[in-house]
């Protein structure tokens, strides 16, 4: 397991093509969720929106990771992503560039050997399954929880509330 130190070493495109680094949420609580706009789950960017609206202002972050690799449900270019969210779901909290999520080509958040997938398995398995599976970070850059597609924003407000206690 990682000491939480190395989730801090990382950094991401924004969709903007600025770097985030993972540096910025040392001392925070981070949700990391792999997105997509034209998904069965994708009406989860308003229950992400409310979370983030309720817990922003206490140190709480959401990193949304566009993907193409379920199902090709994010075909579009940046700025039709970014559109897309601010536009039907008044999207305020940080969007990365399109990334993989499995494969050779994943992002280093989910490639990483200690860190999202290896640190929380789902029915035994590493390898994202689908759009909106979501990882809670907490202000040590542990990896405490994994949440599958099916989990709503709204149910883990509770594990939310306890991490920024």
């Amino acid at each position: 397991m990682s000491d939480g130190e190395d989730f801090y070493k990382l950094s991401a495109k924004q969709i903007d093509g600025s770097e985030f680094n993972f540096s910025e949420l040392k001392g925070k609580v981070a949700l990391v969720v792999n997105v997509a706009s034209q998904c069965g789950f994708t009406g989860q960017y308003s229950g992400l929106q409310a979370l983030y609206d309720k817990f922003k202002d206490r140190g709480f972050v959401i990193l949304g990771f566009p993907c193409n690799q379920f199902g090709q449900q994010e075909p579009g270019a940046p700025e039709e992503i970014v559109s897309f969210c601010s536009r039907k779901y008044s999207v305020t909290f940080p969007i990365m560039a399109k990334t993989d999520v499995n494969g050779e080509n994943a992002h280093p958040v989910y490639k990483y050997d200690m860190f999202l997938k290896s640190q929380q398995k789902q029915f035994m398995m590493e390898m994202i399954k689908w759009n909106f599976e979501k990882f809670l970070v907490d202000k040590s850059g542990q990896v405490v929880a994994r949440y599958s597609s099916m989990a709503t924003p709204a149910s883990l407000e509770s594990a939310i509330e306890k991490l920024l206690a």
